[in-house]
């Protein structure tokens, strides 16, 4: 019982931590699977967000203005990656890469050439919800405002992503080609996406300092292996049905299964050292179900024959 007790406080936890690091999610799902741009910024951009955060809420500044800084922060680092790649003919990865890279730096001087901001004691998002709501747990807190903060960004998106120039941005991932053909701006595209990518990827980071109450140099460190593993996992398990807002809500689902998972593995007596490896294992085992389901299922579902389908 005590087991389980543990493992139900865990889950309710990891709950929370998987939404906010949903809306990082998101943002790996614009330049992944709309724009189809590997952008390796991810790691950079979301330690960014949260040392904008940080270190504007230990100055007094509002919370909740922190995350307009933080988003217009993520947003430049994604501007940075673009005119890297579109002007200077550098290849996506490594565009990103040599962002990311930068950002290790410019994030230290941002932090004050720190490379921690506790933030115990400071007035966050949470704290001034938890006065508000006080019979209301930390952790209910987060998922709650997790929640809202989502649908508003999904709703958004869906906007967004059904305008002419949402529009334009998913041809461009399709086929970059026929969008030049037919007089489109595609460098402009790809700026404006991972700009709006790394915007969010910000978002989060600065979410998830105010959250767990300190922003870290480093706390970006594998947060794109995570942002595929939340997305791969929303597609494996929800798979690619109805619209475009169902398929963003499961990558925001997958982020907080992916959490789940890690936090019921490291009850049941891994180490946290692990979760890199139990990360690599989710992954590779989302990406083989496919072929898992052939081996396991030859003859699962078979074609009907042509006459038979004409009748």
């Amino acid at each position: 019982m005590q087991m389980l007790s543990a493992i139900g406080g865990a889950m309710w936890g990891a709950v929370a931590q998987g939404i906010l690091w949903g809306i990082m999610a998101l943002g790996v799902y614009i330049t992944f699977k709309v724009l189809d741009f590997a952008d390796l910024t991810v790691d950079g951009s979301f330690a960014t967000g949260g040392a904008v955060s940080a270190i504007l809420i230990s100055l007094k500044v509002d919370p909740f203005l922190t995350l307009l800084v933080s988003l217009a922060a993520g947003m430049l680092t994604g501007i940075i990656t673009g005119l890297l790649h579109t002007k200077f003919k550098i290849p996506a990865i490594l565009a990103g890469i040599l962002t990311q890279i930068a950002l290790y730096s410019i994030n230290i001087r941002i932090m004050g050439d720190k490379p921690n901001i506790p933030l115990l004691g400071s007035t966050t998002i949470f704290s001034q919800l938890q006065k508000v709501f006080p019979g209301l747990s930390y952790d209910t807190i987060t998922i709650l405002l997790g929640l809202a903060l989502s649908a508003v960004i999904i709703a958004a998106l869906y906007w967004f992503f059904g305008t002419e120039i949402g529009c334009c941005i998913r041809a461009t991932g399709n086929n970059e080609y026929m969008v030049r053909a037919l007089g489109g701006n595609t460098n402009s595209m790809k700026v404006l996406g991972l700009m709006l990518s790394n915007g969010l990827v910000a978002l989060s980071g600065a979410l998830v300092a105010q959250q767990q109450g300190y922003a870290l140099v480093d706390m970006g460190t594998g947060a794109i292996v995570i942002g595929l593993a939340s997305v791969i996992i929303g597609e494996v398990v929800f798979g690619k049905r109805f619209n475009f807002a169902y398929c963003l809500a499961s990558v925001v689902i997958g982020s907080v299964l992916y959490r789940v998972v890690i936090a019921i593995v490291l009850q049941l007596g891994m180490k946290a050292t692990d979760q890199k490896m139990i990360t690599a294992i989710l992954v590779a085992l989302a990406l083989a179900l496919p072929v898992i389901r052939k081996w396991l299922f030859p003859n699962g579902k078979k074609k009907q024959p042509a006459s038979r389908a004409a009748q």
